[in-house]
């Protein structure tokens, strides 16, 4: 192939329709991160959230109106800045090779569309140990409530993650912050530098986002096994959560995330009728069930 600006323009086209192409090959509804986390759109370098540990509720209005006094919280969500990229060798083009970056191509829109789904789980795997916006770890034994402490977590037994979600409000336990989606970008120009000097075109993606907390009420983490006795402890904690001034959150866990290896238990626990005795299973279809690879990495 002669390199000249149509040929790298239409080179360009080809590559960017790949990119779409992976990146379009995800559905919605196969991703995690909608259904675990807010999306936030964020117009700046962060975003300051100083009420996410307030949960609206309404009151009979008797007389004059009563203002809640919000607890203010310092939480800020940083945006980070992303990129992948490949390069293409001059000659692979000259030599009609460039088919074989197709495929890259679309797998470089594949990834851009999974990675708010990797950060997210790398997030969950650090919530014994990363603060959210009370000051303590997202799963902790003792985050503070008013007079007294209320804890998300059981760090007892050291197996696998696995975790209890009310993921129905509005504000959900995780938060995907987006400053930028992901594009497509190219440097094929024969006049930049990069192309002058090691004669490979640039082709890659960027975006601006990150990942961060919402509720800890609305998650309850575990190590222990996961069996039915844990499972309806932590349900009846999450029930139990009050906000400061001790009125119940309303929090009703509706979905069990778990690794590969809490697999099988989850679905003893959640999709058998009856157990091993006969006896009905009084988990049967109690909240839904989400496997996820990344639990267990």
């Amino acid at each position: 192939m002669i390199i000249n600006k149509g040929t790298v323009a239409t080179l360009e086209t080809a590559f960017k329709r790949a990119f779409q192409m992976g990146f379009s090959s995800i559905k919605l509804e196969d991703l995690y991160h909608p259904r675990l986390a807010t999306v936030v759109p964020s117009g700046t370098k962060q975003n300051y959230y100083p009420f996410i540990g307030q949960v609206a509720k309404f009151r009979e209005w008797l007389g004059d109106r009563v203002v809640t006094n919000l607890k203010a919280h310092d939480y800020t969500i940083v945006n980070r800045d992303f990129e992948l990229t490949i390069e293409v060798d001059r000659n692979d083009i000259e030599d009609d090779q460039y088919g074989v970056y197709e495929p890259l191509m679309r797998e470089m829109g594949y990834a851009a569309k999974m990675h708010p789904d990797e950060l997210l789980f790398e997030l969950i795997a650090a919530a014994a140990s990363t603060l959210c916006f009370d000051g303590q770890n997202f799963l902790d034994t003792d985050h503070p409530v008013g007079d007294t402490t209320a804890s998300n977590y059981d760090a007892t037994g050291g197996g696998d993650m696995w975790l209890l979600l009310d993921t129905r409000r509005p504000l959900k336990p995780f938060i995907v912050q987006q400053r930028k989606k992901h594009q497509f970008q190219s440097f094929t120009k024969m006049t930049d530098e990069s192309v002058f000097k090691t004669k490979k075109f640039t082709y890659g993606a960027d975006a601006r986002l990150n990942v961060g907390f919402g509720l800890w009420q609305c998650a309850y983490g575990s190590l222990n096994t996961l069996n039915s006795t844990n499972f309806e402890a932590y349900r009846k904690a999450m029930r139990l959560f009050v906000s400061d001034e001790g009125r119940p959150l309303g929090i009703r866990p509706n979905l069990l995330v778990c690794g590969p290896g809490n697999q099988a238990a989850a679905e003893g626990l959640l999709k058998a009728q009856f157990l091993a005795n006969g006896a009905t299973n009084i988990n049967f279809q109690a909240v839904d069930l989400l496997v996820v690879d990344h639990l267990d990495l």
